[in-house]
């Protein structure tokens, strides 16, 4: 770093620490463009209501019989770890893994927690009773495990709050905070509420502010601590429910606690984002996932300067992100940018950068920001699932010629490469992916409307949902029926208890070509606006016109992209069955039948007809053009995605 840019980050630092919520930084608190809804509010309908139920009934529903062993677990109870607590045999292979043995003591309590947090919201969104009972006895045996002091979490009193090395302190309560959150505001039980205040307010009080050091974890590996980052996801929501500034002020001292302090997980970091020569570096999921604690401690402190930190470390992330959406992160980003072959991206980089981004879209209200959520959720994420059987992928590249365990064959030194495969769990690297793919339809479906004010809402995603609320003491319903992002036809059928002025704001993609409606609307900001009285029974039909597409990558490689979906040449494979969990529930490997490649040409000729993309192609063994048929990224297995 040059001594200019060093002493800059110094002094916006030690201004920070010093006043970190003063009084003038409370008036100067960011406002938030849109309102998130109780979660529970918006459920899923069409096809995405049949996948998710497809998910409940697979992996998504059955991992704790899969792994039984890591989901049940009593870390947050009678197995609290200890001093003498040994590191935990979780089956995995352990190549390639950094942090010693201390890890695996808390990764149980990671495995567990997202697991549930990712089954309490598909069985609130799919309202299914047996699910739901499941859920109120699992949230009734962790209440039972937190102290008369508040404390909730994995360690006995020998140990909590008293670490300066690897720890899941703040990180396991993150994961279950964020599940009992979920709970709480589908029902409103005041017990999960009460509980959730005086565990949070415990860690308050042990790790007090400007008096602490939560993140000093020595000069070892802590990915744990790294991970803790992000309890400052449930300061945000805690802060939105109540209104309290206090959430602020300690998500803002946690995020300069992690700035100040060392950490082989420095990519957010104040430094290392302000040092104009740092290019991204370490594991993708932690630099994907600390967007959101860098962008509520700029929101929360009323800093610019921390505010265009925000837009330098998301302008990186970009140069590490495929066009499908994949954030380069296999599992370390290295300084390298996105390529289709070389670079591959995990399921929970996936599932976190798209969580950070609908994060920034209800901070700020950018339609970007939902665009390439948008993108991540309908190609990366799709795509890193197996449309024919229940499992998915750990590790996934936009081309991917084989998943035999390896990326697209290289071999890597020392390292037994297992992760490029699909598996329902795969827990010989770690029960960390298939946790994460739980969650991620409910945690897109909870951005797919907002609140705007008193009589606005905002159709943010376009997938098919129904949303449930009150605008004005008014009950309200509106149900998208469409088959987006295969079809760009919508009908939102609005249902009130009365007549009503609404204006509804619905995102306009960046690749909408024009709009096809009846309706009176403008267009601002990246949003179809539409304000009328409605009648009790009421709807809005429009179209999104799309053109075929060729989007250029950094690496000038091209893709072929119609509306929001990009395609590929799928490539026939041999499949594999390699390690049975259960029945049904298997590791699957896939060689390809055939190795052509395709290279763009100019004079493609593609054409859209019956959901798929006809192009011309040049066979890059026979030097002739070929014509081939493209689907959608989400429906291949083995595919070309990027052409040269």
């Amino acid at each position: 770093m040059n001594s200019k840019r060093f002493i800059q980050t110094g002094l916006l630092m030690a201004w920070l620490i010093s006043n970190p919520f003063s009084a003038d930084a409370q008036e100067k608190i960011v406002p938030e463009r849109y309102q998130r809804l109780s979660f529970g509010s918006i459920k899923p309908s069409g096809w995405l209501k049949i996948q998710m139920q497809a998910d409940m009934a697979g992996f998504v529903g059955n991992l704790d019989k899969l792994v039984p062993d890591l989901i049940n677990d009593p870390i947050y109870g009678s197995g609290r770890l200890h001093r003498q607590s040994k590191a935990k045999d979780l089956g995995n292979l352990k190549e390639g893994d950094a942090g010693g043995d201390d890890q695996y003591k808390w990764w149980n309590s990671e495995t567990q927690s997202n697991w549930w947090d990712g089954y309490i919201r598909n069985a609130i969104l799919l309202e299914d009773p047996n699910s739901l009972l499941k859920v109120r006895k699992y949230i009734e045996r962790i209440l039972a495990t937190q102290d008369d002091d508040g404390y909730l979490g994995i360690y006995d009193p020998d140990l909590r709050y008293n670490f300066t090395s690897e720890n899941g302190e703040l990180w396991s309560k993150t994961t279950l905070f964020r599940g009992l959150l979920a709970w709480y505001e589908y029902s409103g039980d005041p017990g999960v509420w009460k509980a959730l205040v005086r565990a949070v307010d415990n860690v308050m009080q042990h790790y007090p502010v400007n008096r602490s050091h939560p993140f000093n974890a020595g000069k070892e590996f802590a990915g744990g601590v790294a991970h803790g980052l992000t309890f400052t996801d449930v300061l945000d929501r805690m802060y939105q429910l109540t209104g309290e500034k206090r959430y602020l002020e300690y998500a803002l001292f946690l995020y300069m606690d992690y700035s100040e302090n060392f950490s082989f997980e420095k990519d957010a970091q104040l430094s290392s984002i302000l040092d104009s020569g740092y290019h991204l570096q370490c594991h993708g999921v932690h630099t994907y996932e600390h967007v959101r604690p860098l962008m509520v401690a700029a929101g929360a402190s009323g800093n610019s300067e921390l505010g265009k930190a925000l837009e330098i470390y998301l302008s990186r992330i970009r140069e590490t992100t495929t066009e499908s959406g994949g954030a380069t992160g296999d599992e370390w980003i290295g300084g390298r940018k996105a390529d289709a072959t070389h670079t591959g991206y995990e399921y929970c980089s996936i599932h976190e950068l798209l969580d950070s981004y609908t994060l920034l879209l209800q901070k700020t209200g950018s339609s970007n920001a939902a665009d390439m959520a948008e993108n991540i959720f309908f190609n990366a994420a799709q795509g890193s699932r197996n449309p024919d059987h229940s499992c998915i992928a750990y590790l996934k590249t936009d081309n991917s010629y084989e998943m035999l365990g390896t990326k697209n064959g290289e071999v890597e030194p020392d390292r037994n490469q297992t992760r490029y495969k699909y598996s329902p769990a795969h827990q010989d690297v770690a029960v960390c992916c298939s946790p994460n793919a739980g969650r991620i339809t409910p945690y897109f479906l909870q951005s797919a409307w907002f609140r705007e004010g008193d009589d606005t809402l905002v159709a943010a995603f376009l997938a098919p949902s129904i949303l449930e609320t009150t605008l004005g003491g008014v009950r309200l319903k509106i149900e998208n029926d469409t088959e987006y992002p295969y079809n760009t036809h919508f009908v939102l059928k609005v249902t009130l208890g009365a007549p009503r002025l609404i204006t509804l704001k619905i995102r306009k993609p960046a690749w909408v070509k024009s709009i096809g409606t009846t309706e009176q609307y403008q267009t601002v900001d990246g949003y179809m606006i539409i304000s009328r009285t409605f009648n009790v029974n009421d709807k809005i039909e429009f179209e999104y016109k799309a053109d075929i597409t060729v989007r250029e990558d950094i690496n000038h490689e091209k893709y072929f992209t119609f509306g929001p979906l990009v395609f590929a040449c799928p490539i026939d494979a041999v499949i594999k069955n390699g390690r049975s969990y259960s029945p049904g529930f298997d590791d699957l490997l896939y060689s390809p039948r055939d190795s052509t490649r395709y290279g763009f040409i100019q004079e493609h000729n593609a054409r859209f007809r019956d959901g798929k993309i006809v192009v011309n192609l040049k066979n890059n063994r026979t030097k002739k053009v070929e014509k081939v048929e493209l689907i959608p990224l989400g429906k291949t297995i083995l595919r070309q995605a990027a052409f040269r």
